[in-house]
């Protein structure tokens, strides 16, 4: 078996499987527009992409955070902040996202209430504000929580790939200008290290639309949910189950082409600038 280097850029072939797909989704989107049974169920799975959006949204934001924070700190000088940081990317990458899911709801979420009850201990007893219980905690947070802990790790290594990808004489380079260690990283690194990290960072935030259908099992009205109780509800299986698969394309593939088009700019633009300053910028 012998590799090849895949045509880029315009000269590549055409994309046969993108004309497929969009015949597919015209086809189905005159379905519903003709066909009352698939209208109805449209309008009633539809009212979930809302939730799907913002669940997504939430957690992907927050993971990335997090996750570039462990990364920093793996990378850190201080052994403890190291192992810390290996810890929490080891353990939580060995646990299913669905286990977390049912673990942060119904195990962390209840800690987490008392331990905030412990906190506030003082103001309860003296009536200024009311215990806390556990369903005042939405099962939409706990399944945002879940999941930003989750996509945190995986992120978290994404990170820490493109960071040590970065060209050690750049670094070096910035050290005898005498920049500062945050310099360093604001204007040398992490403008480099992006360009590395942008690709698997789409491919997970498109991942992370996929798994939001799993806080369905917590009782969330996304896309997922509201198939179920459509189906359950008028045992019209087949006709709910194809229209959310519908949606989750539209929603992915949608996305991944976006997300494809910002990566493409984001190469042109290093192009140019290794073409406009040759010998500043080591080769691609």
């Amino acid at each position: 078996m012998s590799f090849q280097k895949l045509p880029a850029g315009n000269a590549g072939e055409r994309p046969w499987w993108l004309y497929a797909f969009l015949a597919l989704a015209g086809a189905a989107g005159i379905a519903i527009a003709v066909n009352g049974l698939y209208a109805q169920v449209f309008a009633i799975v539809a009212k979930g992409i809302g939730v799907t959006v913002f669940v997504t949204l939430v957690a992907f934001a927050l993971a990335t955070v997090i996750g570039m924070a462990i990364a920093l700190m793996g990378l850190s000088g201080h052994v403890a902040l190291r192992q810390s940081a290996r810890f929490y990317v080891e353990i939580i990458r060995g646990i299913p996202i669905l286990v977390l899911l049912f673990y942060v709801a119904f195990v962390g979420a209840p800690a987490m209430v008392a331990f905030a009850n412990f906190l506030l201990t003082p103001l309860i007893d003296s009536g200024v504000m009311d215990k806390i219980v556990v369903r005042d905690f939405s099962l939409m947070w706990r399944a945002i929580i879940a999941l930003t802990i989750g996509y945190a790790a995986f992120i978290a290594e994404i990170f820490r790939a493109g960071i040590q990808a970065v060209d050690e004489g750049q670094i070096e380079a910035a050290q005898a200008l005498g920049l500062t260690r945050f310099q360093r990283f604001r204007l040398i690194v992490f403008p480099q290290a992006i360009r590395t990290i942008f690709p698997p960072l789409s491919n997970d935030f498109v991942s992370m639309v996929k798994d939001s259908s799993l806080v369905s099992v917590l009782g969330v009205a996304d896309i997922t949910q509201m198939g179920k109780v459509y189906a359950a509800s008028s045992f019209r299986f087949f006709e709910t189950y194809s229209i959310v698969a519908y949606i989750y394309l539209l929603l992915t593939i949608g996305l991944s082409l976006i997300l494809r088009g910002i990566e493409r700019r984001m190469r042109q633009k290093a192009r140019l600038a290794r073409d406009a300053s040759p010998g500043v910028f080591p080769p691609a």
